[in-house]
C-alpha cells in the first residue's frame, strides 16, 4: 500500500461565557461539554469581577462541533443578557467561540467548522452569529472588537434597523441571550499582571504602552482593569512564538517602576503552551544552548506518540475481569474496519487520478467517521451492558416481579449492544467493499481487511447476541435476533467473498 500516516486530528476551543458568578451556570455549560464522547475537557476559569467563565477543551472535529452546539444552547438557556453586567466586555451569553488547530488540522478546516456551527446554532437554537478572525466574511468583521461594538446593549437597539449588525446566520433580532462570534485564531495566551496599587488609570497606561493597538508590541491585546481592589494588566497575547510572554513581562515590570509601582503576581486564564514557558526558562534562567531534548516531558512525549499499540485495552482484556470481554472485542473490530475504509477514502477523495469518483469516496469518508465514532462507542457501551445486569442480578433489594422485570430489561440491552454493533460492522463492510473497487489501488488490500474484520465483528457480535438470548423469556424475540444475525452473518461471507476477489482483480495476485 502507499505509505502516509495520518496524524489525529485535534482541536481546540476555548469558549468565553458571560457569567463566572455562578458555579450553577458554568459547571452546567460545563457538563453540556463533558457530555459530548470524543472531548476532553481541560479547563473552566471563572472571574467574579469579570463575570465571565473561560473553558478550554479539545477534541476530534465532529466531537468539538458537537460540544461547542451543546454548550452555546446551555449558556443561551441560563444566561439572561438584560441582566448580566461585569467587567470585560461582551455581547452575548457565549460571547466568543473559537476554534484553533492544534495537531494534524489546517486553519481552513477550522474554517468550516465554525461555518458549520454557526448555521446550525443560528437555525436551530435562534442565536444571532457573527464570524470573525480568519472566519470572518468580511475584513470589517475580522477583529471581535469591532463585532462587540458598544456590547449587548448597543448590539440589542442596532441588530434589527443597523444593515451593518445583520448577522451571518440566525435572526437580526435581539433576544436575551445576545449574539455569539464564532471564529478561528492561532492560539491565544490569555495572561494578568497584578500591580501593588489600586490605581487602575496606571495600569490602562502601561496597557497602552505595550498593546499593539496604541504602538507597542504586534501580537499583544491589553486594557487596564481594577480586580479585587488591586490594578491589573490584562493581556492577550495572540502569537507568543513571535511577540515572547517575557519581553512584555520585563516592559510591565519597567513601566510600573516608573511610577513606582512593581509587580505583585501574575495569572493565567486557561492554558498556555509549554513551549512559551521554555523560552521564558530559557531567557530568565540564560539556558541559552539548551535544546529541547533536554527536556524530560518533551522525550516521554515522542515514546509516548511513537507507540500505537493499544495497550490498555489488550491488558484489561487479559485481566480476570469479566470485562471487556468478546463483545467490546467485536466492537473493536468494527471500528477498525471503519477506521481501514475511513483511511482507504481519505487517500482517494481530493486525488486528480481519482477525481471520478471524488464525491462517492468524499461520501464514504464521511460515513465511515460516523461509524467509526458509533463503534468505538460501543466497546464501552458492551462492557457497560454486562455489568449493568451482573448488578441486577446482586441487587438484593429487587425481589419477586420487579427483579423479573429488571432482568428481562437488563438482558435485552445485553443482546440489543451487540447485535447493534453486528449491524454497524456490516454497514461499515459495505463501504469497505465499495472502496476497495474504486478506492486508491495502492490501498485495495486495506480496503479487504477492513471488510475481513468486520466479518470477524459480526460473526463474533452474533455469539453475544445469541447467548443472551438463551436467558430471554421472550421466545419471540430471541428468535428474531437469531434469525437477523444468521442473515447478517451470511451477508458478510458475501461480502468478504466479493472483496477478495476485488483485491485479487486490482491488486494483480
Amino acid at each position: 500500500m502507499e505509505i502516509q500516516i495520518e496524524m489525529q486530528k485535534i482541536v481546540e476551543c476555548v469558549p468565553n461565557f458571560s457569567n463566572g458568578r455562578s458555579p450553577k451556570i458554568y459547571n452546567a455549560i460545563a457538563d453540556s461539554i463533558r457530555s459530548v464522547r470524543g472531548v476532553q475537557l481541560l479547563d473552566v476559569s471563572a472571574d467574579a469581577d469579570h463575570n465571565r467563565t473561560v473553558i478550554t477543551f479539545v477534541g476530534e472535529p465532529t466531537a468539538v462541533e458537537e460540544a461547542a452546539f451543546c454548550a452555546i444552547g446551555k449558556a443561551a438557556a441560563l444566561i439572561d443578557m438584560d441582566e448580566q453586567e461585569g467587567e470585560h466586555p461582551r455581547i452575548g451569553a457565549t460571547d466568543v467561540f473559537p476554534f484553533i488547530p492544534v495537531k494534524g488540522v489546517t486553519i481552513a478546516e477550522c474554517v468550516a467548522i465554525a461555518e458549520r456551527v454557526g448555521k446550525r446554532v443560528g437555525d436551530e437554537l435562534g442565536v444571532a452569529v457573527y464570524l470573525y478572525g480568519r472566519a470572518a466574511t468580511s475584513p470589517a468583521r475580522k477583529k471581535l472588537s469591532a463585532i462587540r461594538r458598544g456590547e449587548y446593549e448597543l448590539w440589542k437597539s442596532e441588530v434589527a434597523a443597523n444593515r451593518d449588525r445583520k448577522p451571518d446566520f440566525g435572526p437580526a433580532e435581539p433576544r436575551k441571550w445576545g449574539a455569539t462570534v464564532i471564529g478561528v485564531r492561532p492560539f491565544l495566551i490569555a495572561y494578568n499582571i497584578y500591580l501593588n496599587s489600586d490605581k487602575v488609570e496606571i495600569a490602562d497606561k502601561i496597557a497602552k504602552t505595550i498593546r499593539f493597538s496604541s504602538g507597542g508590541f504586534r501580537f499583544v491585546q491589553a486594557k487596564g482593569f481594577l480586580v479585587e481592589g488591586q490594578a491589573q494588566v490584562s493581556m492577550n497575547f495572540t502569537n507568543f512564538k513571535k511577540t515572547a510572554v517575557h519581553h512584555v513581562q520585563e516592559t510591565v515590570r519597567r513601566e510600573a517602576a516608573r511610577h513606582g509601582l512593581s509587580i505583585t503576581h501574575a495569572e493565567l486564564i486557561g492554558l498556555i503552551p509549554q513551549e512559551a514557558l521554555v523560552e521564558a526558562a530559557r531567557y530568565y534562567l540564560q539556558l541559552d544552548a539548551m535544546g529541547d531534548d533536554q527536556i524530560l516531558e518533551y522525550r516521554l512525549a515522542e515514546a509516548v506518540e511513537s507507540d500505537i499499540t493499544p495497550i490498555p485495552f489488550l491488558e484489561a482484556a487479559a485481566s480476570k475481569a469479566p470485562t471487556p470481554g468478546g463483545g467490546s472485542a467485536a466492537a473493536l473490530a468494527g471500528a477498525l474496519t471503519a477506521a481501514l475504509t475511513q483511511m482507504v477514502a481519505g487517500l482517494t477523495a481530493g486525488r486528480k487520478k481519482y477525481a471520478a469518483v471524488n464525491e462517492e469516496a468524499t461520501a464514504v469518508l464521511t460515513q465511515a467517521a460516523s461509524l467509526r465514532q458509533a463503534l468505538t462507542d460501543a466497546i464501552a457501551e458492551d462492557a457497560a451492558s454486562f455489568e449493568q445486569l451482573m448488578a441486577v442480578w446482586r441487587n438484593k433489594a429487587l425481589k419477586g416481579e420487579e427483579k423479573k422485570a429488571a432482568i428481562k430489561k437488563a438482558t435485552i440491552y445485553t443482546g440489543e449492544v451487540p447485535l447493534k454493533v453486528a449491524r454497524l460492522s456490516r454497514d461499515a463492510a459495505r463501504l469497505g467493499v465499495q472502496m476497495a473497487a474504486i478506492g486508491n489501488v495502492n490501498a485495495v488490500t486495506d480496503a479487504a481487511a477492513a471488510v475481513m474484520m468486520a466479518q470477524a465483528a459480526v460473526l463474533a457480535a452474533g455469539l453475544n447476541v445469541k447467548i443472551n438470548g438463551v436467558g430471554l423469556q421472550d421466545r419471540e424475540l430471541a428468535a428474531a435476533w437469531t434469525t437477523e444475525v444468521d442473515q447478517l452473518a451470511a451477508e458478510m461471507a458475501l461480502l468478504a467473498a466479493e472483496v477478495t476477489a476485488v483485491a485479487a482483480q486490482r491488486g494483480g495476485f
